[in-house]
């Protein structure tokens, strides 16, 4: 496995780009837009000097990370000699499986197609392919270059052995791959998402406010950010979507997301790539409160 194709160039694809190029894969990274494209090696580029800057890596290697990729805003041409393509697309359903269509038809028989997906079924994906046992999720953890794990969620179709390639894939981007089956939000989302969704819903009951909620878990147990600038970071759309997939997939109220959480979004208070949502992110850093206008 040499060639790496990577579907969507935002900050889950530039990401994923990154590492597989550092590690010496070739990557097409793949967009509709070439502005996007650009905007994306401006981000890896400034991210790999900020390694050469910590002395995580050297010159070198960030010369040959940068080299490693070529950009491409057809998908026929941009996947044409790939050996893995791993989709970053936006998380909705009927995107990802027009894409998982077109990369059937575009791609040789041999290529392996995953989905970065945190919460779409990967056994739905596999459906619409004429290769459902070469579909598998390789879910990333943002940010990409530091987090290191990656989920791989083998959809009921998926082969022992595109399993086994892509766990050790995984490990040769020094990741430590885990392994788990194709249910409602895989375990990341599904342990992660119910904790934020609860943690809105004590905003939204007023038991506590924003930075008093954050900071319970942040010094109470040990979480690195609390889960409402968590969630600000994620996408206040994305956690909407995947508690909606976490609801329609188990029928369980527990999982029901939160009113405010729907407000919010329907206002367009998406968090940091809004610029406002449990914070108010105008100028890069979180700085006052936002959220409780909607709890009315």
């Amino acid at each position: 496995m040499e060639h790496i194709s990577v579907i969507g160039s935002g900050t889950m694809g530039n990401g994923i780009a990154h590492v597989f190029a550092q590690s010496g894969f070739k990557v097409n990274l793949i967009d509709i837009s070439q502005t996007a494209l650009d905007k994306a090696i401006a981000t890896i580029d400034k991210n790999l000097t900020r390694m050469v800057a910590k002395e995580k890596i050297d010159e070198a290697t960030k010369a040959n990370t940068l080299s490693n990729i070529s950009t491409f805003t057809d998908m026929k041409t941009g996947v044409a000699n790939a050996d893995l393509v791993v989709e970053a697309a936006t998380e909705n359903v009927d995107i990802k499986l027009k894409i998982f269509k077109d990369l059937d038809a575009f791609t040789k028989p041999s290529c392996i197609l995953g989905s970065n997906t945190s919460s779409i079924p990967i056994t739905k994906i596999g459906a619409v392919t004429g290769r459902p046992d070469k579909v598998i999720g390789m879910h990333f953890m943002n940010p990409v270059p530091i987090m290191k794990l990656v989920e791989v969620i083998r959809g009921f179709s998926t082969s022992d052995e595109v399993t086994a390639l892509i766990m050790e894939t995984s490990k040769k981007l020094s990741k430590v791959p885990t392994e788990v089956n194709d249910y409602p939000g895989f375990v990341a989302n599904r342990v992660l998402m119910p904790m934020i969704n609860e943690a809105i819903i004590s905003l939204f009951e007023g038991v506590a406010g924003v930075e008093e909620i954050d900071t319970v878990m942040k010094l109470g147990m040990a979480h690195p950010m609390g889960p409402l600038q968590l969630a600000d970071f994620i996408g206040l759309d994305v956690c909407l979507s995947i508690m909606n997939v976490l609801y329609d997939g188990f029928g369980n109220s527990k999982y029901a997301p939160c009113p405010l959480l729907v407000n919010m979004v329907t206002a367009g208070h998406l968090g940091v790539k809004s610029r406002s949502g449990f914070y108010n992110w105008a100028h890069g850093t979180k700085e006052l409160i936002v959220a409780e206008q909607f709890q009315k």
